[in-house]
């Protein structure tokens, strides 16, 4: 089960606090997974389709409930799904199908025409508990979120770009930062980025969703901490082994060219204790000394030897 699927799962087991929320996801539901057929003069069916049970068991409730009709509900194998069972709910009776679109505010009669109308009305989304229920049906009836383990991104995918404006402005209105772009014939309302898509799921309701993104982002932030760490570590390693590597073969030109007795005592000391510990750090280099001496002392003497190779190269 997808991570997706299981988000929409749980959103669509959620109570309803009351009628006008109810109305509000139906007419979500309706711009973003209807398909209306016309059967005649001015004589409508309404269809919606879904491959999640509780979803399509939410549509088939809020439809009694509103409309107290019995609305046919037909489940057959959806070969685009991978042979994934897909649940139809249909509304056959004309006058409940209009009712329907009436109420989303998708239709308007002008002259004995029906018209389509794709803004969402005012009325529908007043108030915040009715914006957060219009946000909710429209992810139930078209949105996805990707598993959060891969990437962040959740996303409305819209058939019309009236009505992806106005839902992107919807979600906006809770100050986030929704955007949109066409795909093939659709409108994709998308964010990308992880607190977002945290904040939309809090308003949405699906709070379960919300936890595991969380402990995923959690989990993230921590290995990514680990990760830089690890590389920063291995990166002083390797100059801390070069930096050996390169004082080890200087000494060695000055022992070949005028010997290491030849140096001063403190430069001396330093040289002797580096050839027998190459794997020491400098402040371990700096413990051994006879009067002990700091990183920044014993690098200091370091660099003198290096120095003093250097003058011998250019002589030999």
């Amino acid at each position: 089960m997808s991570f997706s699927f299981k988000t929409k799962n749980s959103l669509a087991r959620l109570e309803f606090e009351d009628e006008i929320t109810r109305r509000t996801e139906l007419a979500a539901f309706v711009r973003m997974n209807a398909t209306v057929k016309l059967v005649g003069l001015n004589k409508l069916k309404l269809k919606f389709a879904t491959e999640n049970a509780a979803i399509a068991r939410r549509i088939f409730s809020i439809l009694k409930n509103l409309y107290r009709i019995h609305t046919e509900v037909v489940v057959r194998k959806n070969r685009q799904l991978k042979k994934k069972n897909l649940y139809v709910v249909r509304v056959e009776d004309s006058d409940v199908a209009i009712q329907i679109l009436k109420d989303s505010g998708m239709i308007f009669e002008l002259a004995d025409v029906f018209n389509m109308d794709y803004v969402v009305p005012e009325e529908l989304i007043d108030n915040t508990e009715l914006m957060r229920a219009y946000i909710r049906g429209s992810f139930l009836g078209g949105g996805s979120i990707n598993d959060p383990e891969k990437n962040y991104h959740l996303e409305f995918v819209s058939h019309n770009h009236i009505h992806a404006r106005d839902l992107s402005e919807i979600i906006n209105s809770f100050d986030l930062n929704s955007k949109i772009v066409k795909r093939k014939e659709n409108y994709i309302v998308y964010l990308k980025e992880s607190e977002q898509i945290v904040d939309l799921l809090n308003i949405m309701g699906a709070h379960n969703a919300l936890l595991e993104v969380e402990n995923i982002r959690v989990m993230k932030g921590m290995r990514n901490n680990i990760n830089r760490i690890v590389n920063c570590e291995t990166a002083n390693l390797s100059k801390t082994i070069d930096a050996a590597i390169r004082q080890c073969e200087n000494i060695q030109i000055i022992e070949s060219m005028i010997g290491i007795e030849k140096l001063p005592p403190n430069l001396r000391e330093v040289a002797r204790l580096r050839i027998e510990n190459q794997e020491a750090s400098l402040k371990e280099l700096g413990e051994m000394l006879t009067i002990p001496l700091g990183k920044s002392g014993v690098n200091h003497r370091l660099r003198k030897i290096d120095k003093i190779a250097d003058e011998l190269r250019g002589k030999s």
